[in-house]
C-alpha cells in the first residue's frame, strides 16, 4: 500500500510538472505570437489606415534580409565621380521610397520603423516636440566605442551634463584655441613638404587627417600633449590617466578645458540638489565620447572637403584666392581671418550637405503622439534620412546632387525652401555640441592647405562613399598635392 501511495505521489508530481511545462510553453508561445505576429499586424494596419504602406513584414526578421542584401550589393563596387550618392549609401531607403513614397513603414525584426523625410515633421521630432521622443539606444558594441557620455545620455542627466560642458564649445572660446590648432596643421604641412618629390606628393589623406584631429582634440579640449593623446586613442580604457597627467602641464590663459570643467563639476556637486553627481567613471565615459566622436566627425569633414575641392578645381581656386586675400602668406591665420573666409564657409556647408557625417538618425516615440497629420503609436521608431533630405530636389532645387556652394551665399537658413532642411549635426537640444570645434578646425586646416598646395584627385581614387557609423570613403582618399 505504501508503494502504491508513493507511486501515486510521483505520478501526481510528474503530472503537475508536465502541466507547468505545458502552461509555460503556452505562455511563451503566446507571447511570441503576440510580439512576432499579432502586434506587427496591428501596427501595420494602424499606419495603413492612414495611407502609409511599406514592404511586407516577414515574421521575426522583418525586412532585414532585403535591407542587408541591398546594402551589400550597393557597396560591392565603386560609383562614378558623382554626388548622387543616396542609391549607394542608403539603397534601401532609395528603393522603397520609389515604391511607397518618402514616408513608409519598414521592419527591423519585429520593431516598426517609420521613415520621416518632411523637414517640418523632422523639426517636431528633433526640436519643437522632442519631449515625446527619446534617443535610439546604440548597439552595445557601439556604446563601448563612443562611451556613455552626452551622445547616449538621456533626460535630466543629459541636460545637466550638457549644461556643464557647453561653455567650452562656445565659438568665441574656441577661437582662442586657433594658434594651438594652427601649430598642429603647420606641423602636418611641413611633413608633406619634406616627403614631396619636386614639389609633388600623393597622399592618402584619411590617416593624415585622423592624426591631425587626434592631436587637436587632445591638445585643445583636454590640455594634453599629442604623444599622450595618441596613447589615449589607442588605449581608451586609460584615457583619464593620460589626460589627467598632461592636464597639469598645459594652461590656456583665460580658457578652461573640458577635463578641468568635468573634474570641477564632480568636486562641486551639491548633495542637497537633485542633480546626479558626476563621478570619475562619468568623466572617463565623457572623455571617451569626445575622443571618438570628435576625431571621426572632424577628420571625415576634412577628408570629404579635400576630395570635393580636388574634384572641383574652380571652387578650389576661388577659395585659395579668398584665403590669400584675407590671410596673406602668414603661417597661421588669425581668428579674425578665419571669421572672414566666407567662400570657404560656403564650401564646407555644401560638403556637409552632400556628405553629412551622420546619414540618418533615429528616435523612438515614448507615447502615442500626433506628428503633423500622422498618429504615431508608442514605441514606433522614427528614421530621419538626413542624406535624403539633403539631396531632395523639391527642397534644394534641380541641382540638389551637384556641388554648388553658392546656394549658401545668403546663409544656411535661406539655402533651401525650408529653414531646417540642413542638419549635418542634427537639430534641437541634442544638436552635436562639438560642431563649432569641427567647423573651426576644418576651416583653419583647409585654409592653411590652400596657402601652400594645389591638389587634385589621384587616378587611384575610387569614389565609394559608404557608412560605417559615419560616412567615409570606402577605398580611401588618395590625393595629389603640388607645392605653390
Amino acid at each position: 500500500m505504501d508503494f502504491d501511495q508513493e507511486d501515486g505521489k510521483n505520478m501526481m508530481m510528474k503530472g503537475i510538472w508536465v502541466n507547468v511545462v505545458v502552461l509555460v510553453t503556452i505562455a511563451i508561445a503566446t507571447k511570441l505570437v503576440l510580439q512576432l505576429w499579432w502586434r506587427p499586424r496591428k501596427v501595420a494596419k494602424h499606419y495603413s489606415n492612414q495611407g502609409i504602406k511599406g514592404p511586407p513584414y516577414n515574421i521575426f526578421i522583418g525586412n532585414m534580409k532585403e535591407l542587408v542584401e541591398m546594402m551589400l550589393k550597393a557597396s560591392s563596387q565603386p560609383m562614378t565621380l558623382s554626388h548622387n550618392i543616396l542609391p549607394r549609401v542608403l539603397p534601401f531607403y532609395h528603393h522603397w521610397k520609389k515604391l511607397y513614397g518618402a514616408t513608409y513603414l519598414i521592419w527591423f525584426g519585429p520593431t516598426p520603423r517609420l521613415t520621416i523625410a518632411d523637414p517640418g515633421q523632422i523639426r517636431e521630432i528633433l526640436s519643437t516636440k522632442a519631449e515625446f521622443y527619446e534617443k535610439y539606444e546604440s548597439h552595445p558594441l557601439v556604446k563601448k566605442l563612443e562611451g556613455h557620455g552626452l551622445i547616449s545620455l538621456k533626460g535630466d542627466v543629459w541636460a545637466h551634463r550638457r549644461k556643464t560642458i557647453s561653455p567650452i564649445f562656445h565659438l568665441e572660446n574656441l577661437k582662442m584655441m586657433i594658434p594651438i590648432m594652427g601649430k598642429s596643421v603647420a606641423h602636418m604641412l611641413d611633413k608633406w613638404s619634406l616627403i614631396s618629390n619636386s614639389g609633388k606628393v600623393e597622399l592618402e589623406v584619411s590617416e593624415w587627417f585622423q592624426n591631425l584631429t587626434e592631436e587637436v582634440i587632445t591638445r585643445t579640449i583636454f590640455g594634453a600633449s599629442y604623444d599622450d593623446g595618441k596613447k589615449i586613442y589607442q588605449l581608451q580604457a586609460k584615457q583619464i590617466v593620460f589626460a589627467a597627467e598632461s592636464f597639469q602641464k598645459v594652461f590656456f590663459p583665460g580658457q578652461r578645458d573640458l577635463l578641468e570643467i568635468l573634474i570641477e563639476a564632480s568636486m562641486n556637486n551639491n548633495e542637497n540638489t537633485s542633480e546626479k553627481k558626476i563621478t570619475d567613471n562619468d568623466i572617463v565615459e565623457e572623455c571617451k565620447s569626445f575622443f571618438f566622436a570628435g576625431k571621426h566627425t572632424t577628420s571625415n569633414l576634412l577628408i570629404w572637403t579635400s576630395i570635393l575641392l580636388a574634384m572641383h578645381p574652380q571652387w578650389q581656386q576661388l577659395a585659395r584666392e579668398e584665403v590669400m586675400r584675407v590671410c596673406g602668406a602668414r603661417d597661421i591665420p588669425t581668428k579674425d581671418d578665419v571669421s572672414n573666409l566666407k567662400t570657404l564657409s560656403m564650401i564646407i556647408s555644401e560638403v556637409l550637405r552632400l556628405y553629412p557625417p551622420v546619414v540618418a538618425t533615429i528616435r523612438r516615440a515614448k507615447t502615442q503622439v500626433d506628428l503633423g497629420d500622422i498618429n504615431i503609436k508608442e514605441e514606433t521608431e522614427l528614421l530621419v534620412p538626413i542624406l535624403s533630405v539633403h539631396h531632395d530636389t523639391t527642397i534644394w532645387g534641380p541641382d540638389a546632387s551637384e556641388f554648388n556652394p553658392s546656394r549658401f551665399s545668403q546663409g544656411v537658413s535661406r539655402a533651401a525652401t525650408h529653414p531646417t532642411a540642413f542638419m549635418p549635426f542634427g537639430l534641437g537640444g541634442r544638436q552635436c555640441i562639438g560642431q563649432n570645434l569641427a567647423l573651426l578646425q576644418a576651416k583653419l586646416a583647409i585654409a592653411m592647405i590652400l596657402q601652400k598646395f594645389t591638389f587634385e584627385i589621384s587616378p587611384n581614387y575610387k569614389h565609394a562613399p559608404t557608412v560605417l557609423m559615419l560616412l567615409y570613403p570606402q577605398f580611401g582618399a588618395p590625393i595629389i598635392f603640388r607645392s605653390l
